[in-house]
């Protein structure tokens, strides 16, 4: 796509970039000269996004020079395709922005870590807030410093505008942290299958389209959910953590050069109603990085405060607020004063639920009142403090839900009567289509199977696999649902994940024999493994229970379908040989945790609080396996591993075969017609 980009400037930067490894000056930044957005980045017709441009002085370490102040009369310019080199301020008819002064340090290894001996950097900086290109081809922006004697070059690419509006809506389905491995596990534990044959299939194995797509960060081969769900939702790679933004080395973590998100650009260009619905806490990084801008995800009550407000402090697209959000995460909402707790923890000490019923939202605290809510307003549901809990929780072992002191107004309740996955997401769909189907706008609306991620870090795959399943019913539902409301032929459905795991299954366990064993090397023998694998017993109501050989003792209360959805023994005798390629040290005896999630590793007394052992009393019968991450970790970690995409309605063929996840933002704004070649 960029035929025109030198080849030797494209040698150059690789062969600079690869100098900084563990530690890096700046992400995405080889040079001393850096531009924001970098070398090689991609743009749609019309998106809004920010530039910056920073000349850094290195005090010491191997980039130092005779330099030590960096150059305050840097000159930027910004070549259009079949252009000559403008002015950038003159070329976006802004005033020439005032110059900005810091210093940051970093380490530039582990040995300098390990000697505390950092190195200080001086930098100068310039931004343009709130520019677009809309003339599609190669642009050219040329940084040059130090008397002209260092330049920085980047290239962009203004990809093609597609002229036609394909999709009135997109439900865009992310399963956090969901690997191909994943959906083939879950498909064995929930879906009978005889003499080799499933005799039922997942909704996603029924998608009439599957890609697949890579998702790397600008900076390092392993992402997380920030910088992932930036390049879902912008089309832009960042660096980890940081959401709708590019990371600069300014300590302001709100003032970073921003990219309009999909949510964003699909209401300044149409109209149209956005949702948001999430299983984790709705500050978490999935959902927030449709409407935050800041390289720090932890920064929950301003995520919080972009959803309603958007940006505030410097100009930037015109935000009214999602016509649905869904999820947990109260803390972030409820204030001392109005749930009687010691503190608060929201944004400027607002009451989040009085801002947003001032501005009309309808407000829902439970499953039973989001069953009786108008679908005429615009509606946040709020349902748990923190992460909602998981579906294995809330429809086998019911008795974790008690005790969590969880419930959504912060008095210390337990929130025992929360929706799911697939409650929320069809609520949230009658709702977006009550406010749109007569206006014609459509809506996008992100659904979010979070705890796929959360419980596959905690090593309990169990709950990671039932919220998986959630996931594909919650799918099926929709499609059930659009088609009953005529909206089904004008949706685009996607699929996909912002990560992977390194999850797999090899074999089976005989958990009653592995019980029986008094010694770790003795236990590894009841693992089977090729043709001692065995068959699946999840979906046998009558299977053997996992530490009672009477089948007529199994727990019925663990039986829940018939097999088609869910399985219908959680706890079988025989259950899978499954596990992670990066973990910390843990016990592991292969059966359900029917008293709530793991802890697969703990911090001991008199040890550094950093530093996490084997928590002996998280799986008592199992035996120990040694971890192969840094003893800081006490949980397991993303992987490289490319992840599914499935895609069913208008515009699915686009996103079959594989891809970069910033492939995805792409199609979805070209289905929904969100480019312009003019402003």
């Amino acid at each position: 796509m960029k035929a025109s980009f030198g080849a030797a400037l494209t040698v150059a930067s690789l062969a600079l970039s690869v100098t900084a490894q563990s530690f890096q000056r700046l992400g995405s930044c080889p040079t001393l000269g850096c531009v924001f957005p970098p070398d090689q980045v991609d743009h749609l017709a019309g998106q809004y996004f920010d530039i910056r441009v920073e000349v850094h002085a290195p005090q010491n370490g191997s980039e130092s020079s005779a330099i030590k102040t960096p150059d305050p009369n840097f000159r930027v310019t910004i070549t259009e395709p079949r252009g000559q080199p403008v002015n950038v301020s003159t070329y976006f008819k802004l005033p020439e922005p005032t110059l900005e002064r810091w210093a940051f340090s970093y380490y530039t290894d582990y040995f300098a870590q390990d000697a505390r001996a950092p190195t200080p950097v001086n930098v100068t900086s310039k931004v343009w807030r709130r520019v677009a290109l809309y003339k599609p081809g190669s642009y050219t922006v040329d940084l040059t410093y130090n008397n002209g004697t260092s330049q920085t070059v980047a290239e962009w690419y203004v990809r093609p505008v597609e002229p036609v509006r394909t999709a009135k809506n997109v439900i865009l389905f992310i399963g956090d942290g969901m690997t191909q491995n994943m959906i083939t596990a879950a498909r064995l534990i929930a879906h009978k299958s005889v003499n080799g044959r499933y005799q039922t299939l997942m909704q996603m194995d029924q998608m009439p389209v599957l890609g697949h797509q890579m998702t790397h960060s600008i900076d390092s081969f392993i992402t997380d959910s920030a910088n992932s769900a930036t390049a879902l939702y912008s089309g832009h790679k960042t660096t980890v953590n940081a959401l709708g933004c590019y990371k600069d080395s300014s300590p302001n973590a709100f003032d970073d050069p921003k990219i309009e998100s999909i949510a964003e650009l699909f209401q300044r260009r149409t109209g149209g109603s956005v949702g948001i619905v999430s299983t984790a806490f709705i500050a978490d990084a999935t959902p927030g990085g449709l409407t935050a801008h800041t390289p720090q995800r932890s920064q929950y009550g301003a995520v919080i405060d972009s959803m309603l407000n958007g940006i505030t402090n410097y100009t930037w697209t015109n935000w009214t607020g999602p016509d649905v959000i869904f999820g947990g995460g109260a803390e972030q909402f409820y204030t001392n004063a109005s749930a009687g707790v010691a503190r608060s923890n929201t944004y400027m000490g607002r009451n989040y639920y009085n801002e947003f019923a001032n501005r009309g939202y309808n407000l829902v605290s439970n499953n039973t009142q989001l069953q009786a809510a108008p679908v005429a307003n615009k509606t946040l549901g709020i349902f748990t403090v923190s992460n909602m809990d998981v579906w294995l929780d809330r429809n086998v072992y019911t008795n974790n839900l008690r005790g969590n002191r969880n419930s959504p107004d912060g008095r210390g309740g337990n929130a025992t009567d929360q929706p799911g996955l697939k409650e929320m997401t069809l609520k949230a769909i009658d709702i977006l289509h009550n406010r749109t189907h007569a206006s014609g706008k459509g809506f996008f609306m992100m659904s979010e199977a979070a705890s796929i991620d959360k419980q596959m870090h905690r090593l309990d795959y169990d709950r990671a696999l039932g919220d998986l399943l959630e996931l594909d019913d919650t799918i099926k539902a929709t499609i059930a649902h659009l088609d009953s409301i005529g909206e089904l032929d004008e949706t685009l459905i996607v699929v996909t994940a912002d990560h992977g795991h390194g999850f797999d299954v090899a074999g089976s366990v005989d958990t009653k024999y592995l019980d029986a064993q008094t010694t770790d090397r003795a236990k590894r023998g009841a693992v089977g493994v090729y043709e001692q694998s065995g068959l699946s017993q999840y979906t046998d109501p009558n299977s053997e229970k996992s530490n009672n050989g009477n089948a007529s003792t199994v727990d019925r209360s663990l039986i829940y379908t018939n097999g088609t959805a869910f399985p219908a023994n959680w706890d079988p005798r025989y259950t899978l040989f499954s596990g992670f390629a990066a973990n910390p040290d843990h016990r592991e005896n292969y059966k359900v945790h029917k008293d709530g999630a793991r802890t697969p590793a703990v911090n001991i007394t008199g040890h550094l609080s950093n530093d996490y052992y084997v928590n002996y009393k998280d799986a008592p019968t199992g035996f120990v396996i040694n971890g192969t991450l840094p003893t800081g970790e006490a949980q397991g970690v993303h992987s490289l591993t490319d992840v599914p995409v499935f895609a069913k309605g208008p515009c699915q063929a686009t996103f079959a075969g594989v891809m970069n996840s910033i492939d995805i933002f792409f199609h979805l704004a070209n289905c929904l017609g969100l480019a312009r070649e003019e402003a």
